[in-house]
């Protein structure tokens, strides 16, 4: 195996870090290494460069630089959006989807347990949540509504300007978590309506351990790591600076070369798709493969054993998931596939194929001549 050639096709799970980032943090770490917290010049060339990458992330996505609060990552960032309903006066009223992050629900059980009612809006068979069942669950007691922008798994894109303009109508706050788009599909946070969103850097092609959290300015916040007065006093720690300034670069290189990537990758999911019909024409596609997200193709053949599948394909030098890679070690059964009306066999044995600007079309005809040879064996 360490002589093939290897191709990556998991990255929904994370990216490789692109040159700009990359060379911007080497440097962050050899000359921006002070505290940006301190008052030498050391300390103020690190806030400097720290609060320019800021209003450079705010730029990118249509936010106010004051909105723009630095975490360690998504599962963080989620974890703190949720919280919010904390600071929304005794309501005590949830609202997500039943195909969020773990992130997300996991949350909203630790609250649950806190006394918090959460309502777990179902999804069609392609992964949407209804505008309709939102407007039929919310109440005046529903303090948040969160709602993932892309789903990490299957690729749907939910409508989330008509989800946030009922959670507003209804006086309760609109969480997106958008790792899943940030850098990969157009966002802009105004133009969503949503009062807070997340992201995380190395689904962008930045570094892992860099993550964000928008704040439409006016919304009260909880403060969720004490200690220090870091990021307006409500995230206490030493910033990542390196990390940051990574994320930074990383965001104005996706978004700057998006138009380029996204027609180049959904050439290649048009290819793969059809060249996996053709192989195969019994396989299952999961969610609106044609208006899902251009990177990420879930997709399931009866009678294949998926992970064997999967195990097979990296032995042959391509690397794919069978599922999100935060649960991919649980062996437990997609809650997205059970959500959509899969059966568990089906679930189990569904693999996801997502692909980036550096994929090519030849080693999507590799991966398609490999997958079919593998196939027929099994």
């Amino acid at each position: 195996m360490t002589n093939k050639v290897r191709v990556y096709l998991d990255n929904a799970a994370t990216t490789k870090i692109c040159r700009e980032a990359a060379d911007s943090m080497h440097l962050a770490l050899c000359s921006e290494f002070g505290n940006p917290s301190s008052v030498h010049h050391e300390g103020q060339s690190a806030r400097k460069a720290l609060e320019e990458a800021r209003e450079r992330i705010a730029a990118l996505l249509g936010s106010e630089p004051s909105e723009v609060y630095f975490t360690s990552g998504g599962t963080e960032s989620d974890n703190w959006a949720v919280s919010f309903v904390k600071m929304c006066e005794g309501k005590k009223h949830i609202i997500t989807s039943s195909i969020e992050h773990p992130a997300v629900l996991q949350m909203c059980k630790r609250l649950e347990e806190e006394g918090f009612r959460i309502t777990y809006l179902p999804v069609d068979k392609y992964g949407y949540v209804s505008p309709d069942a939102l407007e039929e669950a919310i109440s005046d007691d529903t303090a948040l509504v969160s709602v993932m922008m892309v789903n990490n798994e299957i690729g749907t894109i939910e409508p989330i300007i008509r989800l946030s303009e009922i959670s507003h109508k209804h006086g309760a706050l609109f969480h997106t978590d958008a790792v899943q788009a940030v850098g990969s599909l157009p966002v802009d946070f105004r133009e969503l309506g949503a009062d807070l969103l997340s992201l995380s850097a190395h689904k962008f092609h930045g570094p892992k351990g860099s993550g964000g959290l928008l704040v439409k300015n006016g919304v009260k916040i909880p403060s969720f790591i004490f200690g220090g007065a870091q990021e307006y006093h409500h995230r206490a720690g030493t910033e990542n600076v390196p990390g940051i300034l990574g994320m930074a670069e990383a965001l104005a290189f996706s978004v700057n070369g998006m138009d380029e990537h996204l027609s180049h990758i959904l050439a290649l999911k048009d290819k793969l798709c059809a060249l996996l019909k053709e192989a195969c024409p019994q396989i299952v596609f999961h969610g609106d493969i044609e208006s899902s997200h251009p990177g990420i193709v879930n997709l399931y053949v009866p009678g294949i054993d998926g992970e064997k599948m999967m195990l097979l394909l990296n032995y042959e030098g391509f690397a794919v998931s069978g599922g999100a890679a935060c649960s991919s070690k649980d062996k437990q059964v997609s809650h997205v596939l059970k959500a959509i009306g899969t059966s568990e066999t089906e679930a189990k044995n569904s693999l996801r194929i997502s692909m980036s600007y550096e994929n090519t079309e030849e080693e999507i005809t590799s991966f398609v001549s490999a997958f079919s040879v593998i196939m027929k064996r099994m």
